[in-house]
């Protein structure tokens, strides 16, 4: 096992017992790009996880070594800063912040490494962030909680790894619950879990294999286009805040003045918020095929309002509609590429695998990755 091989690398790096520590990834069942407009998600932790073997040193220096990369790295605790060592940003940026909240961190040593798959939107930079400041946590016992540590997570990807994401990917990696979606309020962060029937059904990734340069000046460009909706709409609603606040009717009585593209934009978010409502509702009823219809409704929003997604994520969408065992698809993150996320009956999952993996080939000449999921709880200690 990975983390067996992990705390044997640390003994032998550094002769010292480590605390062992594991942090999930995360998919989002529904909910994409409400987050940032003060919306719902619908995020799970998921069995693809970073692991770290972590102790103090009794000295200055912090010491890092990524298991998979076959690299290391060392800084001075008192002169942690960005470096140019893209990896160690992540972990560096976590001390920072602890640093900055006043904690006096010391010399460590950490070894990591994970079965969370590279550039397939599970979110693997949220869960080394959140692996390490747990250890931190514990070690040095600060005694911070899960959502304090979920925001020196991502305020370590902001001031560090300069990606300025929400809050749903560390949440979802600490708070995660197994069998269960958690649903997080964005502006109050406030959360409910809802069951997820595993024995029914199974999460399963289909990676595209794409990653367009668009992604992150379109995501940019999404964000202002949604801040001129509300702008535009304030001036008749002073209540609205976020696109939260918001009504389909609001946007229809003011869609020339929205313009036809950000009357797009913002139709999408408040559709999209009122999706995770209801499929929060079906979850809690069992009613998996409910959530499958409201998953294609996703897709078929992201394909056509917000306008973020590719003709290799709309031909896995639509392959899956014609497979046998498929409740509902999506493609799933910031869009432009990723994976798409299939929720696919337990007795259909190799069909379905066969399947998609023949069409992909035939279609765009790639072979297809998929990934198997199943919801599971938050980062702990290893025992």
């Amino acid at each position: 096992m990975l983390i067996q091989a992990i705390a044997t690398s640390f003994r032998q790096h550094f002769q010292a017992e480590p605390l062992l520590v594991r942090a999930p990834g995360r998919i989002n069942l529904i909910g994409e790009h409400t987050d940032y407009n003060g919306g719902y998600v619908l995020p799970a932790a998921i069995d693809k996880e970073m692991y770290f073997a972590v102790a103090l040193n009794q000295g200055p220096t912090i010491r890092l070594v990524a298991h998979d990369l076959h690299e290391e790295f060392a800084i001075e605790a008192a002169a942690v800063q960005r470096t140019d060592t893209g990896w160690a940003n992540y972990l560096l940026g976590v001390v920072a912040q602890f640093q900055k909240r006043g904690v006096a961190v010391p010399g460590f040593d950490c070894v990591f490494g994970g079965t969370i798959p590279m550039g397939a939107g599970l979110s693997s930079s949220a869960a080394v962030e959140c692996g390490l400041a747990f250890a931190l946590n514990e070690l040095l016992g600060t005694g911070f909680g899960r959502l304090e540590l979920a925001l020196i997570g991502q305020a370590a990807e902001h001031e560090y790894a300069l990606v300025k994401c929400g809050l749903m990917d560390q949440f979802a990696s600490l708070h995660g619950r197994a069998g269960h979606a958690v649903r997080l309020d964005c502006r109050s962060l406030e959360y409910e879990y809802f069951p997820f029937d595993t024995t029914a059904c199974r999460l399963v990734l289909c990676n595209s294999g794409v990653k367009h340069a668009l992604a992150s000046s379109e995501y940019n460009t999404r964000r202002q286009e949604c801040e001129q909706g509300v702008a535009v709409l304030r001036q008749h609603h002073p209540q609205i805040q976020t696109l939260r606040d918001a009504t389909l009717d609001q946007l229809a009585a003011h869609r020339a003045e929205l313009g036809p593209v950000v009357h797009r934009r913002c139709v999408f978010v408040v559709e999209e918020n009122h999706r995770v409502e209801e499929a929060c509702r079906r979850l809690a009823a069992g009613d998996l095929r409910g959530v499958g219809h409201l998953l294609y409704a996703s897709h078929a929003g992201l394909r056509d309002n917000y306008q973020v997604s590719c003709p290799e994520l709309d031909a896995l969408v639509q392959a899956a509609t014609t497979t046998a065992g498929v409740f509902g698809a999506r493609m799933m993150g910031g869009g432009f590429g990723g994976c798409t996320i299939n929720l696919v009956a337990m007795d259909h999952v190799e069909g379905f695998v066969k399947q998609m993996t023949s069409a992909y080939q035939k279609q765009f000449g790639r072979a297809l990755e998929t990934y198997q999921g199943t919801m599971v709880d938050g980062v702990s200690i290893i025992r």
